[in-house]
């Protein structure tokens, strides 16, 4: 039996792929509304949403060509996902990598030596939660599966609570992973952005995504099992909101927290997600709604590793063409470059209220990029790995 096409996980992805972009790309990242910031340590923003989501919808995804791996065999199976395993992770590394020079103290290019490169990041994270999800989905019955999820969720509360500092385990200096990352990756591989070393993408809190990807993958599967009927669309609201309640009952004893991915935080993302996939479900394929914001998120959908890959590179190496606009009191000189050049003068002096002109800088940015995948949409060039 063919399976029936569902346009609505396109326009998901498309959309989750369209605000990871916004929000990696302010004009400014001290003038950013609330909603586009992540939560400083405890709660969840919208923007604290987009990971998660990319995640479970890289589940979705799965459910649909898994079925075809399974009848190729093992070693089909193995080429396909290793394979995609690695790329991802090295497309990620080199992100992280390039543009490979800098400018040092003295405004001369310099190799970036490999001793303080970052290891870990987005598409590492995706790249180890999609493989091990991947073997959990292909291996194990759903009863199995899910009781591997539950446990993997359980088992990181347990240990964050036991190994963690006594009275604080879930706090910045009381998470126990950051002394398993430095002790794997090095405290020069890791992310500084909280003012220490810290990785919000580090493997000690790589075992949750995992049940990310498997929820998504658990959706995608009931979808296409059930069809496009109201008893599907029924029974995925009815599990969103109980898994809702389930997390925030859960969050009263480990707290939502997205930068070391605690177990309520992938309960209440996926209760969200699923939410709003039955939503855009209803929308789109029961009352055909398909306009032009469709439209918009769909081409994202279709080259989604692409255009972050490239809304994260060309930035970098935009970068390094600069010119110098002064000097600073210290007697260094300052510069401007292409892309701070948009943001000064282009978007900036148009709102009193900075955050405005930040917001505007990054609508630019998905306008750009979005024009880039729907040229690439109308000439049929799907870039995949």
């Amino acid at each position: 039996m063919k399976k029936e096409r569902f346009y609505s996980l396109d326009v998901f992805r498309g959309a989750t792929v369209a605000l990871m972009i916004l929000v990696n790309n302010p004009g400014s990242w001290d003038h950013i509304y609330e909603p586009l910031d992540h939560a400083k340590w405890n709660g969840c923003t919208p923007t604290d949403l987009v990971f998660p989501f990319f995640l479970f919808a890289v589940g979705n995804a799965m459910a649909f060509v898994m079925p075809r791996l399974r009848e190729g065999g093992s070693a089909a199976f193995y080429k396909k996902t290793v394979k995609r395993t690695i790329l991802i992770f090295a497309i990620g590394l080199f992100l992280n990598w390039s543009p490979f020079v800098k400018y040092d103290d003295t405004g001369h290019l310099v190799f970036k030596a490999w001793e303080n490169i970052r290891i870990m990041g987005v598409l590492q994270r995706t790249a180890l939660a999609y493989f091990f999800a991947s073997l959990i989905a292909y291996y194990c019955k759903p009863k199995t599966a899910m009781g591997i999820c539950v446990a993997f969720l359980l088992i990181y509360w347990w240990v964050c609570w036991q190994f963690g500092a006594s009275g604080d385990p879930y706090s910045l200096q009381g998470w126990f992973g950051t002394n398993v990352d430095k002790s794997i990756l090095g405290e020069t591989h890791m992310y500084k952005g909280e003012g220490l070393a810290f990785d919000p993408e580090g493997l000690a809190s790589g075992l949750t995504p995992i049940v990310q990807v498997v929820f998504g993958y658990f959706v995608g599967n009931y979808i296409q099992a059930k069809g496009k009927t109201y008893e599907m669309l029924t029974h995925l609201f009815v599990a969103s909101v109980l898994t809702l309640f389930v997390a925030i009952i859960w969050e009263q004893w480990f707290p939502y927290n997205k930068k070391i991915w605690t177990s309520s935080y992938v309960v209440y993302t996926t209760g969200l997600a699923m939410m709003i996939i039955a939503t855009i479900i209803y929308l789109i394929e029961f009352k055909g709604v398909k306009n032009w914001l469709t439209k918009f998120f769909d081409v994202f959908g279709k080259n989604p590793l692409f255009i972050f890959c490239l809304s994260g590179f060309l930035p970098r190496i935009l970068w390094l063409i600069r010119w110098q606009i002064g000097t600073a009191a210290t007697g260094k000189p300052t510069y401007e470059n292409p892309l701070s050049w948009l943001y000064h003068t282009i978007c900036q002096p148009v709102f009193a209220d900075e955050r405005n002109g930040s917001l505007m800088y990054a609508i630019i940015n998905i306008a750009f990029y979005w024009f880039i995948v729907y040229v690439l949409d109308k000439k049929k060039i799907y870039i995949k790995v």
